[in-house]
């Protein structure tokens, strides 16, 4: 199958770079560029892309709003998102991922990471590593204004809802851990952990792991740390 990609930035050469890149390999296809975040959001739905590589700052609506609009809108609940970022911490990249962002990608990434990075979104996971995800997550809300703090009081009570192994599951995927790692710590079968995964998910009605980690993090279920 072609991974449909559209590529949202508003300098026209990184778009050529990559559409270049892109339509390179047989597995993929940019199928729209946009320019800002309301183009995106359009070309999205009207192009049916399977991912969007987004820049946050744009001009009108950034990539930050059309990014909450891609994950409110139920017509586009396949499309996957991913923020281009100097890689840095960033509040964007962290509110970009409470947005429903599937991860983050540093714009000055090796051709090869970015086509990874593609196909790991495609396949409805988070990106990049989930180690350096769970890092910048932490990292923001340890340090973050508790006024400025957007997250979701009844995220903390759908908790409730999942069970002790879930729970256990869900910490683990805030800790970075791949599934072979969580199941080798919990000492249960990958797939038995992949079917926890995915009953967290749909339980706290998270798109990916990167929305799981926020979740866990927001909700006090794991307790951020700052090295």
């Amino acid at each position: 199958m072609t991974i449909r990609v559209l590529l949202a930035d508003d300098q026209a050469l990184l778009r050529s770079a990559f559409r270049v890149l892109v339509d390179s390999e047989p597995d993929m296809e940019v199928v729209g560029e946009a320019s800002d975040g309301a183009e995106a959001v359009r070309l999205a739905k009207e192009r049916r892309a399977d991912v969007v590589l987004m820049d946050i700052r744009m001009p009108g609506t950034d990539g930050l709003a059309a990014t909450r609009m891609i994950s409110a809108d139920p017509a586009l609940a396949e499309v996957r998102v991913v923020i281009l970022t100097t890689f840095e911490v960033d509040d964007y990249v962290v509110r970009s991922l409470r947005a429903g962002a599937s991860g983050f990608l540093g714009k000055g990434s090796e051709p090869e990471e970015l086509l990874n990075a593609i196909r790991i979104a495609a396949g409805g996971q988070a990106l990049l590593s989930p180690a350096a995800t769970t890092g910048l997550i932490a990292r923001f809300l340890a340090t973050r204004d508790p006024a400025d703090d957007e997250c979701d009081p009844a995220r903390g009570q759908r908790l409730d809802s999942l069970t002790v192994r879930e729970r256990e599951v869900l910490v683990q995927v805030a800790g970075g851990h791949s599934n072979d790692e969580i199941a080798e710590r919990l000492e249960v079968s990958p797939l038995t952990v992949k079917t926890h995964v995915n009953r967290a998910m749909a339980k706290l009605g998270a798109r990916d792991r990167a929305q799981l980690v926020v979740t866990a993090y927001e909700s006090g279920l794991v307790r951020p740390r700052v090295e």
